[in-house]
């Protein structure tokens, strides 16, 4: 029975929510998870699922040594699949609506110095004459993350069509397949259309459809080959931390902030379905502005 729900549950996910390919495959790790432990409890149907066997599943990862965030992480998944299956008529109780887990600790994430974003800009922008088209589409796509804060996956997706350079936006499609609307700057602009006046059409093959950028073979660029890029084109700036896609997605949200953006306005860019997302970004303006009190508050 577990694997014809799963398979159903996938279904779900691909046609009715259109959730990421990624997204997809983090759910169904879980839910498999779920049902490697509730097979050893001999719960052969999902449907016969109890509280008691959910909580020894996540009692279970926390006796392993598993991140507080991995246990939020697969308690949600296991509570979505819960209200599903209940919903579809396949169980007739749900759970995983008494379920608890543990808050994940929120983190602040690491972020760039606007010097270390110059410095990875400029050193990018000087060895395109050597890197040829691969370092103009380099270019393109870190001036492109750290204007717009878009997500890896959303960047990767882009279209030629997505970008209107005139008003100088991008249509980007989120999670759940959300479409928003993000501008970028005359910087990103110029080494858009660098990369694609002189960059793209170097690297330009039969299959690389509509993408906006392309890996080495032509074809439309994935998640990892961004992500190395970035880690390569780092390593160039010393001292800077080891970020990745996200990383400067962080930056860009971060320095939003502290230049005076509205949480609203910084949310809305982001893609953000919450605002307490958000505010986990706030974190630097309020240490600077910590540190000014110190150094300038006769009290402080």
């Amino acid at each position: 029975m577990w694997a014809q729900t799963l398979a159903a549950y996938e279904r779900h996910l691909s046609a009715e929510r259109d959730l990421t390919p990624h997204t997809i495959r983090a759910y169904l790790t879980d839910l498999r998870g779920l049902a490697e432990h509730a097979t050893r409890l001999r719960i052969t149907d999902p449907a016969d699922l109890d509280l008691r066997s959910l909580r020894s599943y996540l009692a279970g990862m926390q006796t392993r040594g598993r991140a507080r965030t991995t246990l939020a992480r697969r308690a949600t998944a296991v509570r979505v699949f819960g209200a599903w299956l209940v919903r579809t008529g396949r169980a007739a109780d749900d759970p995983g609506a008494l379920l608890a887990s543990p808050k994940a600790h929120r983190e602040l994430p690491a972020v760039l110095r606007e010097d270390e974003v110059r410095a990875l800009l400029d050193r990018t922008a000087e060895a395109c004459a050597d890197d040829g088209a691969v370092g103009h589409r380099d270019l393109a796509v870190l001036e492109l993350l750290y204007a717009t804060g878009i997500r890896v996956g959303e960047l990767v997706g882009l279209d030629i069509d997505d970008l209107d350079e005139e008003r100088r936006v991008v249509r980007v499609f989120g999670k759940g397949r959300k479409e928003r609307t993000v501008p970028y700057g005359a910087p990103a602009a110029r080494a858009l259309t660098a990369w694609s006046e002189v960059g793209r059409p170097e690297l330009r093959c039969d299959g690389s459809g509509p993408a906006l950028f392309l890996g080495a073979r032509g074809r439309r660029i994935d998640p990892r080959a961004v992500r190395t890029l970035v880690h390569r084109r780092l390593e160039a700036v010393e001292g800077a931390p080891d970020l990745g896609p996200h990383g400067l997605r962080h930056t860009a949200a971060t320095h939003l902030l502290d230049g005076g953006a509205d949480l609203r306005s910084v949310q809305e860019l982001l893609g953000h379905a919450s605002l307490a997302t958000t505010q986990i970004y706030t974190h630097v303006s309020t240490e600077r502005l910590r540190a000014a009190y110190r150094q300038a508050h006769p009290r402080a």
